[in-house]
C-alpha cells in the first residue's frame, strides 16, 4: 500500500501548526487510522510528542542537512503507514540561500515529494486580509501546492464566515477553524516545547487536542487531501556510522537532545544502544566503548550534576582508554564550570578545559558544516558533517585544548566555534545530522 502523505505548514512560526499537527495526529488515531509524522528541520522536541501522539516513532527530515539518498530512505522509514503528516518549521518557505532544493525549507519537502499543504494562519488580528496571504502562498513557488487552509484564534462565527468566504473564492477549501483557547497552548521554555516526557499530564493533554480537532476540524476532508508518496530507498546505511559497537547514550531531562534517525541508523548498523542518567549518578557502562553525552538542559540541572561525584569519576576513567564526545549540552558538562541563570557556578567534569555561562545569553543558531581536525565519534579526520547550532549558553573561557573541527554556516561562511579535543575526549556546541555528501 502507498502511504499518503500531507505537510502541515503556515507563513511563520507561532501560528499553531504543532497544536493543528497532535490533534489531527491524535484524532486520526483515535480513529484506528495507522498515521505516523515526521518533523521538518532540527528540531529534537516535536518529534517527541509526535511519537506519544501516534504510538510510533517520529523523524526530522532536513533538505539542507542530509544528503538526498538519506532524505529519501527516511521518508520511506516514515512512509509504512496509511498516512504520513510532516509538521514544517518556521515558515513554509523560510530556508537558508542555496541551490533549489537543498534550503532547509519546509517547502523543499513539498516540492520533492509532491505533498500538498495544508496552510494553517492565525487571524487573530485579521479577517479578510487572510484570503491575500493565501493567495501569496499560492502563487509564490508553482511546484509547491496549498491543497487546504484550517483558521486558527477565531473570534467568532462572524468573524470565521467573514475570512472563510475570503478563501474560498481563491477555490481552496477551508477546512477547520479553531477558536482561541490558551487550554490549547503547550507550555514553552528557551530552546521550544517543554519536553514531551517532563509532562505528566501527557495523555490527557492530547486527548484535549484529539476533542478539538473532532470538534473545529474536518478530519474526513482533510485526510482526503492526502496525496500518494512516491517513496523509494531504505535506510541501509546510517545518516553517520556508528561511533562504537556499544554506544553508552545519556539519556535523562537534562541529556535528550538526539535525533531519532542518528539512533534508528546505529542500531540498523548492529550497534547497541545503552542508556545511563547521569543526573541518577550513574556511570557510563564499563562494558561500552564510547560514550555519547547528547545535548539538552544541563543548565536547568547544573547543581545535581556537580553533586553527582560518581558519574563524573567514572566519566574520567572511561575517557583514559575510550572515546566520549559531548554535543552542546553534552559539551557544556565536558568543560570546567558551568554558570547558571543565576549566576552560581558549578564543577563541571573538566575533561575539556573550557567554561560555559547560561548567566550570559546570546543566541546562536543556524546551520552548520564541520571539517574534522581529528578522528573522532564523529568520524575520521577530514571528514564533512552537516549540523545544526542552538542555544543561549555563551562559551565564556575557549579553554587551551586542540580544536575539533572547522566549521561553516550555511554560506561557507567561518563560525569561531570548533569545539575542542584532548585525549580520547572531544566536543562541540554542534549538533551532527549526516555526513556531507563528498
Amino acid at each position: 500500500m502507498t502511504a499518503h502523505g500531507l505537510l502541515i505548514s503556515a507563513p511563520r512560526s507561532g501560528s499553531g501548526k504543532t497544536t493543528v499537527t497532535l490533534g489531527l495526529l491524535a484524532a486520526l488515531r483515535r480513529r484506528g487510522v495507522r498515521v505516523r509524522a515526521a518533523k521538518s528541520g532540527p528540531d529534537f522536541i516535536d518529534p517527541a510528542f509526535h511519537a506519544a501522539a501516534t504510538g510510533y516513532g517520529s523523524i526530522n527530515l532536513d533538505s539542507w542537512a542530509m544528503p538526498p539518498a538519506l532524505l529519501d530512505a527516511l521518508m520511506a522509514e516514515a512512509g509504512r503507514a496509511d498516512i504520513v503528516m510532516i509538521e514544517g518549521a518556521m515558515g513554509l518557505f523560510d530556508g537558508v540561500e542555496g541551490d533549489t532544493g537543498r534550503t532547509g525549507a519546509s517547502a523543499d519537502l513539498a516540492a520533492r515529494y509532491h505533498l500538498p499543504v495544508l496552510l494553517v494562519l492565525d487571524v487573530a488580528a485579521q479577517a479578510q486580509s487572510a484570503a491575500a496571504v493565501t493567495r501569496g502562498f499560492i502563487t509564490h513557488d508553482p511546484a509547491v501546492r496549498i491543497a487546504g487552509v484550517i483558521l486558527n484564534k477565531v473570534g467568532s462565527p462572524r468573524h470565521t464566515r467573514l475570512v472563510s468566504d475570503a478563501i474560498a473564492a481563491l477555490g481552496i477549501p477551508v477546512v477547520g477553524s479553531i477558536p482561541r483557547d490558551t487550554a490549547l497552548v503547550l507550555p514553552e521554555r528557551h530552546l521550544g516545547l517543554v519536553q514531551a516526557g517532563e509532562h505528566t499530564d501527557l495523555s490527557a493533554r492530547l486527548a484535549h487536542l484529539a476533542d478539538m480537532a473532532e470538534a473545529h476540524l474536518d478530519l474526513d476532508a482533510i485526510a482526503a487531501l492526502a496525496s500518494p508518496i512516491a517513496i523509494q530507498g531504505n535506510l541501509a546505511v546510517p545518516a553517520l556510522p556508528p561511533p562504537g559497537q556499544r554506544i553508552a547514550l545519556a539519556q535523562d531531562a537534562a541529556f535528550s537532545f538526539i535525533y531519532p534517525h542518528l539512533v534508528a541508523g546505529w542500531r540498523k548498523a548492529n550497534a547497541e544502544i545503552v542508556a545511563f542518567s547521569p543526573l541518577a549518578n550513574e556511570p557510563p557502562p564499563d562494558d561500552c566503548d564510547v560514550c555519547w553525552l547528547p545535548g539538552g538542559y544541563p543548565e536547568l540541572h547544573a547543581s545535581k550534576l556537580a553533586s553527582a561525584h560518581r558519574f563524573r569519576e567514572s566519566l574520567a576513567r572511561f575517557a583514559m582508554t575510550r572515546p566520549v564526545h559531548g554535543e552542546c549540552g553534552g559539551y557544556m558538562v565536558l568543560g570546567e564550570r558551568l554558570e547558571d541563570a543565576d549566576g552560581i557556578t558549578h564543577v563541571m567534569t573538566g575533561l575539556l578545559s573550557h567554561a560555559t555561562s547560561f548567566k550570559r545569553r546570546k543566541l546562536h543558531l543556524g546551520y552548520r558544516e564541520a571539517r574534522l581536525l581529528a578522528d573522532s565519534p564523529l568520524g575520521p579526520v577530514g571528514a564533512r558533517i552537516r549540523g545544526h547550532e542552538f542555544h543561549y549558553a555563551s562559551l565564556v573561557s575557549a579553554g587551551h585544548d586542540e580544536p575539533l573541527a572547522e566549521l561553516t554556516d550555511a554560506q561557507g561562511q567561518p563560525v569561531a566555534e570548533r569545539g575542542g579535543r584532548r585525549g580520547h575526549v572531544t566536543g562541540t556546541f554542534f549538533h551532527a545530522i549526516a555526513r556531507a555528501e563528498s
